[in-house]
């Protein structure tokens, strides 16, 4: 059973068992909760952390849990109608309001009730995990000369040269910063290269997050078409001449969502168009390490044959391993990195050293290489099960392109089946999907879902979870 499914239960269990207790009596030891449920000593202790985070327990270091006393009087709400106001203030003077909105990002971040298939998450599941060489590296790195100290501003060297050797093309640890992540990346790079109320290029369709990002600074998401073969470099041509933008972001391999991976002509061609332009270009290479084990030698990344400084590279460590280990990279050539350095270092001084000597000792290890190897063996044979039963099951289900690379498939929908009716439908019947729309910028040609096959149990759990998505288009089709 998913370990987060089977904390939920137990905590659901023990709840429905408060009432035996009195305030302050003593439950059950952890011991006797393990053998009367048969869970692990760690779901017993996450359930009870739960409840005493909801003020029903009560937990003594060394005693055991205790249930908790009556809950005091919640007090008054006050009035805080007056924030409408402070808040859309600035609106009236902003060329382009901010909008800060999560709702594309939730989707796939929230947690789905108990006992739903989730095929809207955007990580690994936990058996896809290196938990246990995470594990041992942050144990290493705990004990590392100096490890809780103040690192350096931009990473540490080793850390940094290590990111240099694997972008490529001589860029070196003195060009490169390291982030909290790749969405902090971004953040950073959009920023840094675009002027509130400005307008920014964006593939069509994209990541929402970027889109939430470059939204919430104020900036102006331009949509430029893509197609099988990624984003199309006329069209990026005619759109730096007629919005006067001085920056693209892209995916140029294994895009989020289409899977698409740019070939090498257009990969020159994106890179020449925006020098041309006098642009830079926002590499976010997320997927190189969720290759499938059947897609042959990867491209280099564009900043690799970059001399000029026109791409700036966002890369991260936090898709191939854990949500939680937020380590990534921003690499750039120029004056641009020295305004970077600055933006990161106002909003966030620097990435904690012990993630980073983790970091180091991970990717350090021999556990590094093999698990990627793993990685890219499951990830090609989830793929493969998902796209047969998406085949099989649900034919009506346009299904362009079928990805080498990355954690998703990316289907569209026929127009009898509106997109709007799928998503809550789906929910109904057990099984999370992302929904299309977030991922467009302007108006959608057609209702899309986003299917993920990695963060979830396995063959089995793929099969139930389109078994279940099935139902849920049947009971919305007219």
């Amino acid at each position: 059973m998913h370990e987060r499914s089977s904390v939920a239960e137990l905590a659901e269990s023990l709840k429905a068992e408060l009432d035996r207790y009195s305030p302050g009596e003593k439950l059950p030891s952890s011991r006797a909760l393990v053998e009367r449920y048969h869970v692990s000593p760690v779901t017993v202790t996450r359930a009870l952390a739960r409840l005493a985070s909801e003020g029903l327990v009560v937990t003594r270091p060394g005693a055991g849990a205790y249930r908790a006393g009556p809950r005091t009087a919640t007090p008054a709400a006050g009035d805080t109608s007056w924030q409408e106001l402070a808040l859309s203030a600035d609106a009236a003077t902003e060329l382009v309001p901010r909008a800060v909105d999560a709702s594309g990002v939730l989707v796939t971040l929230a947690e789905p009730p108990s006992g739903t298939i989730e095929f809207n998450g955007g990580y690994l599941h936990p058996s896809l995990q290196p938990e246990r060489a995470l594990a041992a590296a942050l144990a290493r790195a705990g004990r590392r000369p100096g490890a809780w100290g103040r690192p350096p501003i931009d990473g540490l060297p080793e850390l940094r040269a290590w990111f240099a050797r694997e972008i490529g093309g001589g860029v070196t640890a003195a060009e490169v910063l390291v982030t909290a992540g790749g969405q902090s990346a971004l953040t950073t790079a959009l920023r840094a290269l675009t002027p509130p109320g400005t307008p920014v290029l964006v593939e069509s369709p994209t990541y929402p997050g970027m889109l939430a990002v470059a939204r919430a600074a104020g900036l102006r998401p331009v949509p430029v078409p893509t197609d099988a073969d990624g984003i199309r470099p006329d069209l990026l041509e005619a759109a730096f001449r007629a919005t006067g933008a001085r920056v693209l972001v892209c995916q140029p391999l294994f895009q989020n969502p289409t899977g698409a991976a740019l070939p090498e002509q257009r990969r020159a061609a994106v890179v020449r168009v925006a020098r041309a332009a006098g642009a830079f270009v926002i590499e976010d290479d997320f997927a190189r390490r969720l290759v499938h084990e059947d897609a042959g030698p990867l491209p280099p990344t564009l900043a690799a044959d970059d001399p000029d400084g026109v791409v700036v590279h966002v890369c991260s460590l936090t898709k191939p391993t854990s949500p939680s280990l937020r380590v990534g990279a921003l690499a750039a050539r120029g004056p641009v990195l020295e305004r970077l350095r600055a933006i990161q270092v106002v909003d966030s001084f620097f990435v904690p050293r012990p993630l980073q000597e983790a970091a180091l000792e991970l990717v350090g290890s021999p556990s590094w290489s093999r698990h990627l190897r793993a990685v890219a063996h499951e990830l090609k044979s989830r793929r493969d099960t998902m796209t047969a039963a998406v085949v099989r099951h649900l034919p009506e289900l346009a299904l362009p392109h079928i990805p080498s690379g990355g954690y998703h498939l990316w289907l569209r929908l026929p127009d009898t089946l509106p997109e709007t009716a799928l998503f809550p439908a789906a929910l109904r019947a057990g099984v999370a999907v992302a929904p299309g729309r977030p991922y467009f910028c302007a108006e959608p040609p057609a209702g899309h879902i986003r299917l993920s096959f990695a963060g979830v149990a396995g063959p089995a759990e793929i099969a139930e979870g389109v078994r279940r998505l099935r139902t849920a288009i049947d009971g919305v089709r007219p």
